[in-house]
């Protein structure tokens, strides 16, 4: 009997996994449709479109490398390009790992192994509510993402021989206005929203001042830190 229990409660984390992925999928299926377009646009074949969203799965990156391509660089410049762009997902699957010490190294790798900006923030969400992360879930939640990703990708990559311009209609502000939405949840389930705000403000101030000095990129990493460093010396005062 105890057995039959935690076979249904494992499959039980499974499927709310992929439910609570629900709201980044039309976000997926948008910016990913705009990713396989742009590869296709930049020379690339259906099949490479579909196994480097495989390969890859990165937004980012692929938007880098279809441009990178189009351009003529060579490999060795898109593949030091692409790690670095990708350096963050170190940082992502670190602050996961808390969550998962008791899983073997390989378990950890395959959870990180398909973890996105997006599935980190529904996952980091759901730590406002819950001492722990079942891997379960975690699985329901990366693959739901994956497979979502995968298939926007090859529809536009199928598709994208009659959209020459996907930011007409939109699809360029998909993965802005995901972020949004995910941050405005995540703000509700805590609970602190007038902290969350101060942050917010206080990292806004924070960009637009460093911005005036040097570049935009770093203005944003200076504003992460120094936001994240303020909300954590709040929270730990409260």
């Amino acid at each position: 009997m105890p057995t039959h229990v935690s076979v249904i409660e494992a499959k039980g984390d499974f499927v709310q996994g992929i439910k609570d992925c629900i709201p980044t999928l039309l976000g997926y299926l948008s910016i990913g449709f705009a990713a396989g377009i742009i590869g296709k646009t930049a020379g690339l074949s259906t099949a490479e479109v579909a196994l480097m969203s495989l390969l890859l799965y990165a937004g980012s990156a692929q938007f880098i490398l279809a441009g990178m391509v189009a351009a003529g660089h060579s490999a060795t410049a898109i593949i030091i390009t692409v790690f670095f762009v990708n350096l963050r997902h170190f940082l992502l699957s670190a602050a996961l790992s808390p969550y998962f010490r008791h899983l073997t190294p390989f378990r950890n790798m395959l959870i990180g192994s398909l973890l996105t900006d997006e599935t980190f923030g529904v996952a980091i969400g759901q730590t406002a509510n819950r001492k722990a992360l079942g891997e379960k879930w975690m699985h329901g939640l990366n693959l739901a993402a994956y497979s979502n990703w995968f298939a926007a990708n090859v529809a536009g990559a199928i598709l994208g021989q009659w959209i020459a311009r996907p930011e007409q209609f939109g699809l360029d502000f998909a993965l802005p206005a995901m972020f949004i939405g995910l941050l405005v949840l995540q703000m509700l389930s805590r609970g602190t929203i007038a902290i969350d705000i101060s942050v917010a403000v206080f990292a806004v101030i924070v960009v637009v001042g460093i911005g005036w000095m040097w570049s935009g990129s770093i203005a944003i990493i200076v504003a992460t830190v120094a936001g994240a460093t303020l909300g954590m010396v709040i929270e730990r005062w409260k």
